[in-house]
């Protein structure tokens, strides 16, 4: 493979291996593309770049793993590994997604809505 995007390719292919440190897997398997991540730790000293990069992304507020793989441009398996280690660590915390049965009621915040309307 020559030429920039042969060089490219092989980037792609050896970079998750090396950020994970060859694990394929996350210690933990607790997270799904929708699972919430929240930053617990100012500290990032002792991190990797991409870590850091997460702990970045997180403290500007809650995001899924699906988005923070989107940020940081990296598949959602090396994603969870990175999350996986930071949560070991204490440096995020992770919340499920709320479910569809949760939610409130559309009736019922409508009804609020409509009565604080009134009172206004």
């Amino acid at each position: 493979m020559s030429g920039a995007s042969g060089g490219r390719r092989l980037r792609g292919l050896v970079r998750p291996y090396v950020v994970t440190g060859g694990r394929a897997h996350a210690s933990r398997n607790t997270f799904d593309a929708v699972t919430v991540v929240i930053a617990t730790r100012e500290k990032v000293s002792g991190l990797s770049p991409e870590k850091k990069r997460l702990m970045e992304l997180c403290r500007g507020g809650a995001l899924s793993v699906a988005e923070i793989a989107a940020h940081l441009s990296l598949p959602m398996s090396v994603t969870k590994v990175l999350l996986s280690d930071l949560v070991d660590s204490g440096h995020i915390a992770t919340h499920a997604a709320v479910s569809h049965t949760a939610r409130p009621d559309m009736k019922l915040l409508k009804d609020v809505l409509d009565g604080l309307r009134a009172r206004l």
